[in-house]
């Protein structure tokens, strides 16, 4: 594939099985790789920088609904974030490009896609080829994405933070883990409101795809699960951050970018895509990436 730089292998990995390939995938650059999780085969990418050695952290980057990892490893930038935090990046693919975040998207959510034991075998396999630091495994997503990570933070234990863009929470939250939260919304996203209720999108059968809380609400629902004090909020031109500390050190923080639409701030703007899909191209009044990351740099998970 074109995109592809360093070494590129195809590994079929089985979850109770020996690793095949694992030197190979283990090699600095790019790697593709396979899976069978529930019966299915399922790929994911992984970049792991030249010269990481020792326990590396981890972040899991989830594409948003008609993307796939490749399409995300190319447009957000954490390849080049991971060469300066040396930390290692996976991308794995969703079903027809989509999660099963609850009540959305696709296939996978109509049919119950258990995206949740996917992940959580692909960073089981990712640590049996790589040193990886387990107290710093972290999701972020986008869109669709956004939506998984969120159910992740509530079904899972894995991860020492999320960071959700673009994305709300669709699916119980009732028993999840304290765990540090940073959302990423813009104001005037139209697919996934910042205020809640029914997006633009609509399904074949003329249904919203998305029709959810508010971005303030479910980062309201974060700061009780996680037993924060009051937020403080500050602004910076259109950027305004939103910031509750809570104990051992956890917080939870909404990041909003005034009349910001349904993108990855900083990202790589596709004009063909963005005209045909009636998207606004991504704000440059944040690098997602950036904060995201140094959001992750500042937590980590109980041994």
């Amino acid at each position: 594939m074109a995109y592809m730089i360093g070494v590129t292998c195809a590994v079929v990995l089985t979850v109770a099985g020996c690793l095949g390939g694992g030197r190979a995938a283990g090699m600095p650059g790019q790697s593709t790789q396979s899976l069978s999780v529930g019966g299915v085969m399922r790929s994911f990418h992984l970049y792991r920088p030249d010269g990481l050695s020792g326990p590396a952290p981890l972040v899991v980057m989830l594409h948003g609904g008609y993307g796939d990892g490749a399409q995300a490893e190319r447009a957000y930038h954490w390849d080049a974030q991971a060469d300066s935090g040396r930390f290692l990046v996976a991308y794995p693919d969703g079903v027809d490009r989509a999660w099963n975040a609850g009540s959305c998207c696709g296939r996978p959510a109509r049919t119950g896609v258990d995206d949740v034991a996917f992940i959580t075998a692909m960073v089981a396999a990712i640590e049996q080829q790589i040193p990886v630091d387990t107290t710093r495994v972290f999701v972020t997503g986008m869109s669709n994405g956004a939506m998984m990570a969120l159910r992740l933070a509530c079904q899972s234990s894995l991860f020492a933070a999320v960071a959700p863009v673009a994305g709300t929470l669709l699916t119980g939250c009732s028993g999840a883990s304290p765990t540090s939260v940073l959302q990423i919304h813009g104001t005037a996203d139209d697919r996934v409101p910042y205020g809640g209720g029914p997006g633009t999108a609509l399904t074949a059968s003329g249904s919203p795809r998305v029709d959810g809380p508010s971005v303030e609400s479910v980062n309201a629902d974060w700061r009780t699960i996680d037993g924060c004090a009051p937020p403080v909020s500050s602004s910076s031109g259109e950027v305004t951050t939103l910031r509750a500390d809570c104990p051992e050190g956890r917080t939870v923080e909404l990041i909003a970018i005034a009349g910001a639409g349904h993108q990855w701030p900083g990202g790589v703007s596709n004009p063909v895509v963005e005209k045909i899909a009636g998207l606004s191209p991504p704000s440059t009044a944040l690098d997602a990436t950036a904060a995201i990351w140094q959001f992750f740099t500042q937590h980590a998970r109980s041994r």
